[in-house]
């Protein structure tokens, strides 16, 4: 038996890579699935995320990042519904330094600046655990609208993470979106959950990305989600803005609104107290 590691699981590994699992120990990161670092007996070391999860899922959408942009990715070495074992990245501890930061905005303005024909994506992808439509679309707005906003809202109202006061509310505000929200220049491809524990880093660069949660959307969709929790600081946003110039009006007009999608998200999958500023939001816009 691996050290850490149950038998079964070992067993399943070894059939996968033709390497018997040494060691494991658990890993940050793992809301509904076993994350193990595991090492291996002839040495190597890899990433093992086990459960019941989307597992396979999240194996197709690096595949998909991997053949559309440049973003430093984990190899996939086995994908199965229930078990996915990734490259393991060597990286520092803490959010991405100064440096880091900046190789991080060059990534993302050159994933957000390749157009793509239509809004959503070739199948419906999941942030997490939790589904994401993706069916295609010509405008964002609408988009955005109801299948990410109020599919979010209505999903947690369903199964009684969003009381139905709040889902009212949110209603009021997404009949409004069209006078709020912009169109962008054209879709982008995002990697759809962009924050500090979704960023590896090493000497100074980003390592590799993961955990995606894809779609083409709005680039500014992408990059109010780092704001809620101070992923980036001011040096970021202004490399991004030098690759990829932020249409006037994002930060105070419109990126709080785009922060209602996540914060949907942690609604339902980890605390209703979520809900206050998500209200906040609502009060300043009215709603």
């Amino acid at each position: 038996m691996a050290d850490g590691l149950d038998p079964g699981l070992a067993d399943r590994i070894e059939a996968a890579l033709g390497v018997r699992p040494a060691a494991a120990e658990p890993l940050p990161g793992g809301s509904t699935v076993a994350v193990l670092r595991v090492d291996l007996a002839d040495g190597g070391r890899i990433v093992a995320k086990a459960g019941q999860g989307a597992l396979a899922l999240e194996a197709w959408m690096l595949g998909e990042l991997a053949q559309h942009s440049a973003l430093p990715l984990p190899a996939v070495l086995h994908a199965a519904e229930d078990l996915l074992l990734l490259e393991h990245v060597d990286h520092e501890p803490g959010p991405p330094p100064h440096a880091a930061q900046l190789h991080a905005a060059e990534l993302l303005a050159a994933l957000h600046a390749v157009p793509w024909p239509t809004f959503g994506y070739a199948r419906d992808t999941s942030i997490g655990r939790l589904p994401q439509p993706n069916p295609p679309g010509d405008r964002w707005v609408p988009f955005f609208r109801d299948h990410r906003l109020l599919h979010m809202a209505r999903a947690g109202h369903a199964e009684g993470t969003v009381d139905a006061e709040l889902l009212r509310r949110l209603e009021i505000l997404a009949g409004r979106l069209e006078d709020l929200l912009s169109e962008p220049r054209h879709p982008a491809l995002l990697h759809g959950d962009i924050w500090t524990g979704n960023l590896l880093h090493r000497d100074g660069r980003i390592a590799a990305v993961i955990d995606p949660a894809i779609s083409c959307g709005h680039p500014e969709m992408e990059l109010a989600y780092p704001t809620l929790f101070g992923t980036f600081d001011e040096a970021f946003f202004r490399r991004y803005d030098e690759a990829a110039p932020l249409d006037p009006g994002f930060w105070d007009g419109r990126r709080p609104i785009y922060l209602l999608y996540p914060l949907l998200v942690h609604v339902r999958y980890w605390d209703p107290a979520y809900a206050e500023p998500i209200r906040r939001i609502l009060d300043r816009y009215g709603a």
